[in-house]
């Protein structure tokens, strides 16, 4: 299913999200955690520092600090890969879980606000 926007429409939708991202009583995540949280979400695990580093286009130690602040909220947890100790493999949990879900619904209701 594809959806067309214009322009103005597009960037309403994108400052009505982030606007009530900003204002809502959860954690303010930077736009580069949100990609990294999005993409552990989204994409098939398992996923491993070293290749959401090479996804994102970062550097390692940017991906752990990003994690570091994704791990205390509890939106992501790390662990030792059993088959290859050097790996570090990056896990949804259940807060994450529910914290997508609110995102999703945040966009689907400023989709639906949307002028014309």
């Amino acid at each position: 299913m594809s959806i067309a926007l214009r322009h103005l429409q597009a960037l309403t939708l994108w400052r009505n999200v982030n606007l009530g991202l900003v204002c809502d009583s959860e954690a303010d995540l930077s736009s580069r955690q949100i990609a990294l949280l999005l993409t552990v979400y989204l994409d098939i695990p398992p996923h491993t520092v070293r290749g959401l580093a090479r996804k994102l286009s970062v550097s390692k130690p940017v991906v752990t600090r990003a994690l570091d602040t994704l791990g205390k909220l509890e939106l992501v947890a790390r662990r030792r890969d059993d088959a290859d100790k050097r790996n570090v493999i990056v896990q949804r949990t259940v807060k994450g879980a529910i914290a997508m879900e609110r995102l999703a619904d945040r966009i689907i209701g400023s989709a639906r606000d949307l002028p014309g």
